[in-house]
């Protein structure tokens, strides 16, 4: 229906954080940000394939 509109995609790459001047305390909570980050990204990524799971089962039939 909309295969012609083009979605714009975010090719925004991860820039890593310069680490050297980071104290030991700073680099864990940089750690646990990341660990944050990655189970969001991991979260999404099963709310889209349940998704189209369910919309690959409707089609099916």
């Amino acid at each position: 229906m909309f295969d012609d509109i083009e979605q714009p995609r975010h090719k925004d790459k991860f820039t890593p954080k310069v680490l050297d001047d980071l104290s030991i305390d700073e680099l864990h909570e940089y750690i646990d940000e990341l660990k944050s980050e990655i189970a969001r990204v991991e979260k999404d990524i099963d709310v889209k394939k349940a998704s189209i799971s369910a919309a690959e089962s409707v089609f099916k039939s």
